[in-house]
Formats: structure tokens, C-alpha cells, sequence
């Protein structure tokens, strides 16, 4: 087994070499970010061989700002030959207020490749607060139409659960999403399932499975495996933030991972004190192998997971140590609160939303990361400085570098600021102003670069300021595609 781990990812690695070779290929079967459908990817390498993106899908939030005016998803033009570039240039609003738009997803990714219809073509749009599910159809990408929205109270009654998360497509056809909370934002969580026509089909977990605190999921059919992660319960995280809600034993500190076909349990670990409220989990992208990571946003740590014989084993890889700064009763931590793996398994990026940094790690050794880039920006400890920000001139950049998008190609990175109404509001009060996009430019040998010919600033929208969130390009990324 470890032999074969070993091939897949050294077969992984070398998948770039093949890029120029395959590009005109990759755009005939991929599909192009038009007005045509999304198709999907037969493997990593055709879609790190695609076309570069041009639009952006992006949650617009305006819960915790105002109580006036709905969240919406906004279409940003990332194409640097338009006329419109780095400019919001779409807007499909929800239908009513109060949703508090989080993560998003497709109604078909890559592990539907070679299936009938699987098209990349609906996006599933949860709100975590109000627990509606919002179905956009992208089939032209600058011009979204809303088609349906399930109600949150209409999947609390029928499955007990609620505030909606991690979107995930199926290779049967079916949507999954991680539920953080029941009915009454307490816990267990659970796992939702909806079908082909979005509807509700129940849960796909069992109501006695096991499972306490829910978050994010990646699956692995080629495995038999689910991994999901733990954050704490609506109820807890929805106020604010409190470090007694820790103390008390009210947040996630462990990772789970499911058998697949049987949908039960079959390991519970227990990362401890240094890994509490793990969020994010990303499984390598090549489906051979059993690589992946979940970063432990409080205790500011990355963990590597992997398959050893029928054994699954979790080790801690990253630890970012707490900062002295005044006005703060103790270090600040770095809060690991997004991360992601190239297309190509080679790096590993993360954002430290309290500390204000982003980083790269070249993970060619997927135990053993090295540091190779790492950016400046925003943070409460200040040593990012200032930023042109479009015709304004500089300023600060507000809040930290929180939600990661990477291009297919690996070449551009994108960064939001916003994590969570509530906790935005507490930890950086003046982001009530608006938030920013921002683009990080990579080198594929390593390191990171701002690139200040790209910004979005979502404090002049119309209706008011917005926070931007999660982000999805109509031809696929690095956080929802999986292969089978």
C-alpha cells in the first residue's frame, strides 16, 4: 500500500508536464466559461489543462451589516482582456433577508465525469443562518437566474436538521450537504441529501451515527471513505465567539472518517488540545491516493491524514505559534481558517485570519510540508502595511485573508475577508464597510506574489456594503471537484 501511495504520488506530481501538450484537447472536451454548459474533467491534469477562468461566482453577504437588504451571489470578471476586469458584473439576490450566504457548490463535479447529463451547470446556495437552500442557474454565467429555493424550515421538519454548509455533488446524480445543527441549532448535525430535481430525500447519515459536531466533508469512493471535520453547534458559534464555549467543551476537537458504501462511523479520532475546531478538510486530488490535511483553526495547527494498510492516521505537520500583541490577554493565534491543495498535489496554501498571512507549502512530501511562499495581508498584528486599493489609492487592507480559491493552472490565488457575520463583527468591527478580492499571483517553483492590478471592493456595491465569502469558477476548482 505504501508502494502504490508512493507511485500515485509521484504520478500526481509530474501531471504539469503534459500541459501544453493537452491544452487544445482539454478545451475541446472541457467546455469554455461561456454560454455554454460546464462540462466536467476526466482527470486532474485535463482540468489543470483548461482554459483560464473569466468569471467568478462570489457570496455577497449583508447579514451582520444590515437587516434591510438580502445576500446575494455576485459574478466577478476575472478575464484581464475585458473591459470589465476585477469588477462585479452580476448579481442574483435572495429572495428574502437574513440568510447569511456561506460555502456553495455544483449539482455535478468531476466525479460524474462520463455520466449521462452530468453537467457543472446549477449551483447549490445555502444559508447557514436562515438554512434556505438556493438553486442559481449558471448555464450563462453573467446572467444567473434563482430557479428554487428549498426552505430551511421544510428540511428541519423532515429531517431534524439544520444550518446548512458544505455542498458536495454525488456520482449518482444526488447532492450532499454537511447540516452543522437539528432543528433547534443544537446538536448532532447530520448529512442532507437532495436529489437530482432538488428535492428533499432525507438524511444520508443515520440519526444515531455517532457524530456530535459537524463541518466540512470530502469523499473517496475509490477508498470507501468519507472525512469530515467538527466546528460546535449553531447555537454556540452563531452569537460569537467565546473562549468559555472552549473551556466548556462546546467546539470540535477531532476528525472523523465514515465508511462510504455502509454510511456508519468507523473512526472517530481525537486530535486533542492542539486541535481544536478543525475545519477545512482536502483530500489530494488524484483519487489513488489517501493524502489529505485539516487545519485546526483555534489551535493554529495543520494535520496530515493518510492510509497505512486498513489503518487510517492523523499526525499534526504545522504549528503556528501564537503572537504577543498588545491589547490581547494572550498570543494571538494565527485561526487556520481556510486551506486548499493545488490541482496538482504539489502545494498546500492556507490563510491565517487573525495573524494576516497567507502561506505555501510545497507538500511533494505530503508528511513533511516545507514553507516556500508567504504574503502579508490585513491582520490584527499589522505588518502587512498598505495596499492600492483601485482608484482610492491605499489603505488598509480590513480584516484578514480568509476564504482561497485557486485557479485550475495553479497560478492565481484569490482571497476574501470574511469568515462570519458575528465573529467578523467582534475580532474586525470595520469590515461593517465592505470587504475586498484580492489576487495572489503563484509561481509554480514556489512563492507568492500580490498582484495590485486586481481588486474588488464590495464597500461601493449598489444597496450597500457586502462581504465577500466563498468563490467558484464555472469550470471547476480546487475545493469541489473530486475524481473517482
Amino acid at each position: 500500500m505504501r508502494r502504490r501511495e508512493f507511485l500515485a504520488t509521484a504520478a500526481a506530481a509530474t501531471l504539469t508536464t503534459s500541459i501544453t501538450a493537452r491544452r487544445g484537447t482539454a478545451h475541446e472536451h472541457a467546455g469554455h466559461a461561456g454560454a455554454e454548459e460546464c462540462r466536467t474533467y476526466a482527470s486532474p491534469a485535463e482540468a489543470i489543462a483548461s482554459p483560464r477562468e473569466t468569471e467568478m461566482f462570489v457570496t455577497a453577504l449583508r447579514v451582520g451589516i444590515t437587516d434591510k437588504q438580502p445576500d446575494y451571489l455576485a459574478v466577478v470578471d476575472v478575464d484581464p482582456k475585458s473591459k470589465t476586469y476585477s469588477q462585479v458584473v452580476d448579481r442574483v439576490m435572495m429572495p428574502t433577508v437574513g440568510d447569511e450566504l456561506h460555502h456553495f457548490g455544483w449539482n455535478a463535479c468531476s466525479s460524474c465525469h462520463g455520466a449521462k447529463d452530468a453537467m457543472r451547470r446549477y449551483l447549490i446556495v445555502p444559508g447557514i443562518k436562515s438554512g434556505n437552500i438556493h438553486v442559481i442557474d449558471a448555464h450563462e454565467p453573467r446572467k444567473l437566474k434563482l430557479i428554487k429555493t428549498i426552505k430551511g424550515s421544510d428540511v428541519a421538519a423532515q429531517t431534524n436538521l439544520s444550518a446548512p454548509h458544505t455542498v458536495h455533488c454525488l456520482p449518482n446524480g444526488q447532492i450532499m450537504i454537511s447540516m452543522l445543527g437539528d432543528a433547534k441549532g443544537n446538536t448532532p448535525g447530520g448529512f442532507l441529501l437532495l436529489d437530482e430535481k432538488f428535492e428533499i430525500v432525507g438524511r444520508w447519515d443515520s440519526k444515531d451515527s455517532g457524530l456530535k459536531f459537524n463541518y466540512d466533508f470530502w469523499y473517496q469512493p475509490r477508498h470507501n471513505v468519507m472525512v469530515s471535520s467538527e466546528w460546535g453547534a449553531p447555537n454556540t458559534f452563531g452569537p460569537g465567539f467565546d473562549v468559555k464555549d472552549v473551556e466548556a467543551g462546546k467546539y470540535g476537537h477531532s476528525i472523523l472518517f465514515w465508511d462510504w458504501d455502509g454510511r456508519n462511523l468507523l473512526e472517530k479520532i481525537d486530535l486533542g488540545p492542539t486541535g481544536l475546531i478543525p475545519l477545512e478538510v482536502r483530500f489530494h486530488h488524484n483519487p489513488d491516493s489517501t493524502h489529505g490535511y485539516v487545519g485546526a483553526a483555534l489551535s493554529s495547527t495543520m494535520w496530515h491524514w493518510h492510509k497505512d494498510g486498513e489503518k487510517w492516521n492523523v499526525d499534526k505537520v504545522i504549528e503556528v505559534a501564537g503572537i504577543e500583541h498588545e491589547g490581547w490577554p494572550f498570543p494571538v493565534p494565527g485561526l487556520i481558517t481556510d486551506l486548499l491543495v493545488s490541482m496538482d498535489d504539489k502545494f498546500l496554501y492556507f490563510s491565517n485570519w487573525l495573524h494576516g498571512d497567507l502561506r505555501q507549502y510545497d507538500i511533494s512530501d505530503p508528511a513533511k510540508p516545507k514553507l516556500t511562499g508567504q504574503l502579508w495581508l490585513g491582520g490584527v498584528i499589522g505588518r502587512s502595511g498598505k495596499f492600492r486599493e483601485g482608484k482610492d489609492g491605499e489603505r488598509p487592507f480590513i480584516g484578514g485573508p480568509q476564504m482561497l480559491q485557486l485557479s485550475l493552472d495553479g497560478r492565481r490565488l484569490y482571497v476574501t475577508n470574511s469568515l462570519y457575520s458575528s465573529w467578523d463583527n467582534q475580532f474586525y468591527p470595520e469590515m461593517k464597510e465592505g470587504s475586498s478580492l484580492k489576487m495572489i499571483d503563484c509561481d509554480p517553483a514556489g512563492g507568492m506574489k500580490l498582484n495590485e492590478d486586481f481588486h474588488v471592493d464590495f464597500s461601493k456595491e449598489p444597496g450597500g456594503p457586502a462581504r465577500a465569502h466563498e468563490m467558484r469558477f464555472p469550470g471547476g476548482d480546487s475545493t469541489s471537484d473530486i475524481w473517482i
